[in-house]
């Protein structure tokens, strides 16, 4: 079977239909020829099912390659996801967003394509607006969004990219009371036992700094503050913080103070108990509920804010995946936007 380089595809003649589409839905048939991307004309190749001229001159596989790579943007690395998805038993074709996949046993003439594959290398940043772009459409198609991975000696790790509709099992997120508290050097101090007794057996906030004093993180302290739960004063001058001062004065000591702040917010609201998730390298850890101290349950999930413009550094992100799964959480990622906080769960997927 032989094809010809046009643009950007590789056309082959009417007996190609049979052939390729009709035995294994590669390609595309139009005006009576089958036009191939160039991802699928390489594995042909591969193959040996199919030769490919240019000008008259038949290319050899390195040939035709390099060609390719000139044509189209990170060539290699989806020809690599391709190669792997097709030897896997899948039935793969293009998309909007790189491939869809059919599941095994299904093909495009027996059912619809279940994933839409993403494919990035890891030496290049993920934009997030990117990722909810794909994720959006794959939601949109009601398709499985999944983000696939090359790395430096063309390994390949998949992930699964979905949203995360969260609600939390806390029917109040604080308690009613109004305490007098003091912001020290970097965190809050409520002076009053009952206070802090009830702050932390009734919604698990701060640690007790002693039997009769509770201490809390900034955005503890600024969550309670906004919810005028307690009055915050400064350790300078003792004057009564507003949340706008308090604000301004933990973003002096915590550059992640306004992003880790209107997550912590949010989770409350939805009914979680979130706690500082330094240990696993993240924001936070999340509960979804907590009903005893002394019976503390297992945290579902470790949340990392981030803003809307961020860049996923990919061996960064891997090392949070690869953690939380060893841990038995889900990584989720609070990102926002406009005040308002999107969850995005990603997680390792078997292929």
């Amino acid at each position: 079977m032989i094809g010809r380089i046009e643009k950007n595809r590789v056309v082959a003649g009417n007996n190609a239909i049979e052939e390729f589409y009709k035995k294994g839905f590669h390609g595309r048939p139009k005006n009576n020829k089958l036009e191939l991307t160039l991802i699928e004309a390489a594995y042909l190749l591969y193959r040996k099912k199919l030769t490919i001229s240019e000008s008259g001159k038949e290319l050899t596989f390195r040939d035709f390659f390099k060609k390719a790579a000139t044509i189209e943007s990170a060539f290699e690395l989806k020809y690599i996801v391709y190669k792997d998805l097709k030897e896997r038993g899948y039935y793969v074709q293009p998309s909007a967003v790189d491939f869809r996949v059919y599941p095994r046993g299904s093909n495009p003439g027996s059912g619809p394509a279940k994933i839409l594959v993403y494919v990035q290398s890891e030496r290049v940043p993920l934009k997030v607006k990117e990722l909810l772009q794909c994720l959006k459409t794959a939601e949109n198609m009601r398709k499985q969004l999944v983000l696939t991975v090359v790395d430096e000696e063309s390994d390949i790790t998949y992930y699964e990219v979905k949203s995360s509709k969260l609600r939390g099992g806390m029917e109040k997120p604080h308690p009613k009371l109004t305490a007098d508290a003091t912001f020290l050097e970097d965190r809050i101090v409520v002076w009053n036992q009952a206070a802090s007794d009830t702050l932390f057996n009734n919604g698990f906030y701060g640690k007790p700094l002693d039997q009769e004093r509770l201490q809390l993180s900034l955005v503890e302290g600024g969550y309670l503050l906004s919810e005028g739960v307690l009055k915050v004063h400064s350790m300078e001058s003792d004057e009564i913080l507003g949340i706008d001062d308090f604000v301004e004065k933990a973003s002096s000591i915590e550059k992640d103070f306004s992003l880790k702040f209107a997550a912590y917010s949010d989770l409350r609201s939805l009914g979680f108990v979130p706690k500082t998730g330094f240990k696993f390298g993240t924001h936070f850890r999340v509960y979804r509920e907590v009903k005893s101290l002394e019976k503390l349950p297992h945290s579902e999930f470790l949340i990392h804010a981030i803003p809307n413009n961020y860049e996923f550094s990919l061996p960064v992100m891997s090392r949070a995946i690869r953690l939380s799964n060893s841990v038995h959480k889900k990584m989720i990622f609070a990102v926002e936007k406009a005040e308002q906080i999107n969850y995005i769960e990603i997680g390792r997927k078997k292929m």
